[in-house]
């Protein structure tokens, strides 16, 4: 064998490739499987509404997992939310038991209605029309579209929502010489920036100031300081990123799928020649207003003093709603009924994979929740948090709250199991209410751009088709910028208090 091929296996032997997302996943739940036979079981009392009573820790009887059975029902557990053999539901979320099945639905459906919209060429030929327009201020689309994620995730916290839009911002950036983790991190970025910098948002911040017994509006200013800063830093990250792809191809991180990306997102530098036409235009009409008629029905408009009626949509009327947009876009696409469902169910079947590791996702926190070592967990961050001064106590409450975003991802989740017993504590340590919620926020905020329970950052991987690894190496220093930046904010935040 020549001396440079050998080299070049030994090299490749040597290369260490990281699991998909379904292999870290099972292998998640199988260690927190284990955990229950090592983690003491421990439950809180729990008020009329749900909510763990500060101070009311005690043992119970071990229910460790079966490493084996249990480890493949969670993720099954997780979609449907049935009891175990023990009576114990699978899910928690908001003081309310339910599993995953509404999220994969709302997904496997969101590639139907896709797959419909780009049968007709509408999409393709829109694509084609917006880069030709754009043509050298490509790089405008990648902060416009940031900041209007960020919006829709500061204010109500859009989260799996966005998985919707995925597909086409990919399919744009493709075409304007980007890379797919360019598309993926305009939408991903966006929203968890927005998140992270919540202001109004009623779904994390509103659950996590009414538990802390505070206005929403209380430490709004730093929360919009935050906000700016972080969105500006990630807004730089991206263009950065993009830039350099766009100059040179071959430096993008998944360049190896290059081709394959351009095929699988149907898309070419000038929209594969597509001629928009009156047909085309008013299909795309349609399926710009189905996104807004979502985002219209799941945003409280009465939680935010708007006086503008809320539907209180949610993933049931969401699912059903692309249901009927889709079958609009066909009759108005002149496609057959059964060209229509072959197209809904081929588009349907792209993001099947999605809708599985959401499944399997919730299975962590199933395994964790029957085993009863989640509050165990809290209970130690309880007894962890003592007399540090205001600033250092809002800090060391900061790092608490990202190893548990990571055990309980759910931001509603973690707000309602968690500030029941954090903010007595902060009362004692002479600090505010509010900087209590920042610090949840912050860290819950930056823990679901990456940790793998989420939902929305492994179905969004999935869709773009960039592994898990990859974007792990390639957002690992933004997510050591938003640490420092939070650090300093709390830090400040409780000095000027």
């Amino acid at each position: 064998m020549p001396e440079n091929e050998a080299t070049a296996q030994v090299e490749e032997q040597r290369h260490f490739t990281l699991p998909s997302a379904y292999t870290i996943l099972f292998g998640l739940i199988v260690v927190m499987a284990v955990a229950t036979w090592l983690i003491p079981a421990g439950v809180y009392e729990l008020d009329e509404e749900g909510a763990p009573v500060p101070g009311t820790y005690h043992s119970v009887e071990s229910h460790p997992a079966k490493i084996v059975t249990d480890s493949l029902t969670a993720p099954i557990n997780g979609l449907y939310g049935i009891e175990d053999d023990q009576g114990n539901i699978s899910y928690y979320n908001s003081g309310a038991l339910f599993g995953a099945i509404d999220v994969a639905l709302f997904i496997i459906v969101i590639g139907g209605f896709l797959g419909v919209t780009m049968r007709t060429g509408a999409i393709q030929a829109g694509i084609g029309r917006l880069v030709s327009r754009l043509k050298g201020r490509e790089r405008w689309m990648i902060p416009i579209l940031m900041s209007v994620f960020a919006l829709g995730g500061s204010t109500y916290g859009m989260a799996e929502e966005s998985l919707a839009f995925y597909a086409l911002v990919i399919a744009v950036m493709i075409a304007a010489g980007y890379d797919a983790l360019t598309g993926a991190a305009v939408v991903m970025l966006g929203c968890g920036l927005g998140t992270y910098g919540s202001t109004i948002n009623p779904f994390a911040t509103g659950i996590a100031s009414g538990f802390a017994g505070t206005s929403i509006s209380e430490g709004l200013v730093l929360r919009l300081v935050m906000l700016v800063v972080a969105l500006v830093i990630g807004i730089f990250f991206v263009l950065r990123y993009a830039d350099r792809v766009k100059k040179d191809p071959s430096r993008s991180v998944v360049f190896d799928m290059r081709e394959d990306n351009e095929a699988h997102f149907s898309v070419g530098g000038d929209g594969g020649g597509a001629v928009m036409t009156g047909r085309h235009k008013a299909i795309l009409a349609v399926f710009g207003l189905a996104f807004a008629v979502m985002m219209y029905g799941v945003i409280p408009w009465e939680d935010l003093g708007l006086g503008v009626p809320t539907l209180w949509w949610w993933f049931p009327e969401m699912t059903a709603s692309f249901i009927l947009f889709s079958i609009i876009i066909g009759v108005i696409g002149r496609m057959r009924e059964v060209e229509l469902t072959n197209a809904f169910v081929d588009g349907a079947r792209d993001l099947l994979g999605v809708a599985l590791i959401i499944g399997i996702a919730r299975g962590i926190t199933v395994v964790m929740n029957n085993g009863q070592i989640t509050d165990t967990v809290l209970n130690w961050a309880e007894q962890a948090l003592g007399d540090v001064g205001a600033a250092g106590f809002a800090i060391v409450m900061f790092g608490l709250f990202l190893p548990l975003s990571f055990l309980i991802p759910s931001s509603s989740g973690l707000a309602t199991v968690a500030m029941p017993i954090m903010s007595p504590l902060a009362a004692f340590a002479n600090v505010p209410a509010d900087l209590v919620v920042t610090a949840y926020q912050s860290a819950s905020g930056i823990m679901n751009l990456f940790i793998p329970t989420s939902a929305v950052v492994m179905g969004g991987l999935a869709i773009a088709r960039v592994p898990y690894g990859t974007y792990l190496k390639w957002v690992w220093p933004l997510l050591a910028m938003l640490v420092v930046l939070s650090v300093l904010a709390l830090g400040a935040g409780a000095l000027l208090e």
